[in-house]
């Protein structure tokens, strides 16, 4: 019988006090049940804001060096477990092998990176009007913070809200995915292994309507920085509005490329495939539009065909795999009812797929669709799946318009050879990650992370944004006695 997994709160397992739970399962093959996991109570969550809510005054009076000692000693409690984790990952949310050995290398280097902004320059002096007085401002941490967290990347996007928390100086409650528990416990596992003080770092299990409020009402919390989707971003910034504490939502996507006739098509076609299918299309910034200007439709069709059928779908046990598995039963039938639903020509996909590994697993065919309606569902909705939807348009400005008719606004690409192109389209796009001639997917850990329009609340992650969101300025003026 499987286990029955517990909340990690004040440095050691609690189990829920509640009965009920949920069957986490393997994507690639929902036989294998990968853990039980309890969903949470109001009562679990008030334990896990104690915790980090006794453990707050201790740590934020650490100095910087000796909280970057602790992220360092946690990036190398993972690097020990790297591979065990990879493993676990692939298995949870089927995440192609190679891909989960590139994230849990990303922590490292997140862990690395924020272990250094524990130690960097804070506040500013300023001329004071006063003759003789000093002015000067501080940078304080918020306190205890919520995250809120997905399964697509259960440890990089933790750890990129986590690590800059504990850098600055707050205390963490993390509530993951009930889809992606064991990678959570895992990040629990490994900050214990690193000596992180109880309390300082937090996992609740469970789901929001079982414990996600509850967190969020809790008076210790001041902050609560959520990666998901927009209609749960939009629940989650109304109560903490109305509570007045910080609030950063990451949601949806609807990311796009734009083809121009001069582009390098076998670039633009490898890195299109490659955005829109690797890992079934499960990333925020995966490329889900293509709007190809109409003298290049043709030849860039081929060639993105090539490329889509190079991408091998199987079980995360196969090491060749690059597509992978969707997370669940349910995603699968919603993207083939929308591929069923959709107006357009099939240049590849549309069809299930067959054998005994393939029904046993949340498989969905790589399928690209030209000559998609840009208002239909098919262009505009997110789907998470390896569905790309091709639009044509006749030069940049009706490319641009296209790419731009979207209520989300998080990542695009343009490939071109011009630069005068390259630069109307920077000025005009309206999203918040902007490439030319590369993938839309992923960004730097040490670059600021974020959308427009629905896709984010406005704020940024990662990079030196992350210390705007957790931390609180305090100006300090002093005058001789």
């Amino acid at each position: 019988m499987t286990a029955l997994l517990s909340h990690h709160i004040a440095g050691a397992a609690r189990p829920s006090t509640g009965s009920a739970s949920l069957q986490d399962l393997n994507p690639s093959d929902e036989r294998d049940i990968v853990a039980e996991v309890p969903v949470g109570t109001p009562a679990d969550a008030a334990a896990a804001v104690a915790a980090a809510a006794e453990a707050l005054p201790a740590w934020r009076r650490l100095t910087g060096p000796a909280r970057a000692d602790h992220l360092h000693k946690w990036a190398a409690a993972i690097e020990a477990r790297a591979e065990e984790m990879a493993q676990a990952m692939a298995r949870e949310v089927g995440k192609p092998i190679a891909e989960a050995r590139g994230e849990v290398g990303r922590c490292i280097v997140i862990l690395r990176y924020y272990a250094g902004d524990a130690v960097r320059a804070v506040g500013e002096v300023i001329p004071p009007q006063a003759a003789g007085a000093l002015q000067f401002t501080l940078r304080e941490p918020l306190g205890v913070v919520a995250l809120i967290t997905p399964w697509n990347f259960p440890l990089a996007i933790p750890l990129w809200k986590a690590a800059p928390a504990l850098a600055f100086g707050n205390t963490v409650v993390l509530k993951p995915s009930e889809q992606s528990p064991v990678m959570a416990l895992l990040l629990a596992e490994t900050a214990q292994a690193a000596g992180l003080p109880a309390g300082v770092f937090n996992v609740l299990l469970g789901t929001g309507q079982g414990v996600g409020e509850a967190l969020l009402r809790a008076p210790e919390v001041r902050g609560v920085s959520f990666t998901g989707s927009a209609a749960v971003g939009a629940r989650v910034a109304a109560i903490a509005a109305e509570r007045n504490i910080r609030y950063q939502t990451e949601m949806g996507g609807k990311n796009v490329v734009i083809v121009l006739p001069d582009a390098d098509l076998d670039l633009a076609a490898k890195l299109t495939a490659a955005g829109a299918m690797r890992y079934a299309g499960q990333k925020c910034t995966a490329t889900s539009r293509a709007v190809v200007a109409r003298q290049a439709e043709g030849a860039f069709l081929e060639k993105l065909r090539e490329q889509v059928a190079g991408l091998v779908l199987g079980p995360v046990t196969d090491p060749a795999a690059a597509v992978g598995p969707v997370i669940s039963a349910a995603a699968r039938e919603r993207i083939w009812s929308a591929l069923a639903a959709a107006k357009g020509d099939m240049v590849c996909g549309g069809s299930e797929g067959t054998g005994v590994t393939f029904l046993r697993g949340n498989f969905v065919t790589p399928t690209v669709v030209r000559g998609v309606d840009p208002a239909s569902p098919l262009a505009q909705e997110e789907l998470f799946g390896p569905v790309l939807a091709v639009l044509a348009a006749d030069g940049l400005d009706e490319a641009i318009a296209l790419a731009n008719r979207s209520r989300y606004g998080l990542s695009a690409s343009l490939f071109t050879r011009d630069i005068g192109s390259a630069l109307r389209y920077i000025s005009q796009i309206e999203v918040g990650l902007v490439r030319v001639n590369g993938d839309t997917t992923g960004v730097d850990p040490h670059a600021p992370f974020g959308g427009m329009k629905g896709s984010s609340s406005g704020s940024r992650e990662q990079g030196t944004a992350a210390r705007e969101f957790y931390t609180e300025t305090k100006t300090v003026q002093v005058h001789p006695a």
